[in-house]
């Protein structure tokens, strides 16, 4: 199975998304921050991100995220956010602005986490 980074600085969040995720046979790594999540990533690069928007700061993942692909790494990033609840307003991926492969609004239901890591890793 993939080897997957989940950054979220919601410790609920690692935790359920790490359980549901090594249920389906992946080997799940967490970081509570950008700078952590980064650090994880040069250590040992995964297979797929799953990163939040909002931690330290509102756009530490989308900053990540472009920092990622400005550096040349290709893995597939699901970001997940609560902004739109926030915000009032819909978000989604976007090649510029937020270069991820797909979104998913917080709450984060497992079925349609698995789903989306199962699309993005192709299988």
């Amino acid at each position: 199975m993939a080897n997957i980074l989940l950054v979220d600085d919601d410790p609920d969040v690692t935790d359920a998304g790490k359980l549901v995720l090594e249920r389906e046979g992946h080997t799940v790594r967490v970081a509570n921050n950008a700078d952590r999540g980064l650090a994880e990533i040069n250590r040992a690069a995964p297979d797929l991100l799953v990163l939040d928007i909002m931690m330290d700061g509102p756009d530490d993942g989308i900053v990540l995220a472009r920092e990622l692909r400005k550096a040349g790494h290709t893995f597939p990033i699901i970001a997940l956010s609560s902004i739109g609840k926030v915000t009032g307003r819909e978000y989604d991926k976007d090649g510029e602005m937020l270069p991820v492969n797909d979104f998913v609004s917080k709450p984060v239901y497992p079925a349609v986490l698995i789903e989306k890591v199962k699309k993005l890793l192709g299988s």
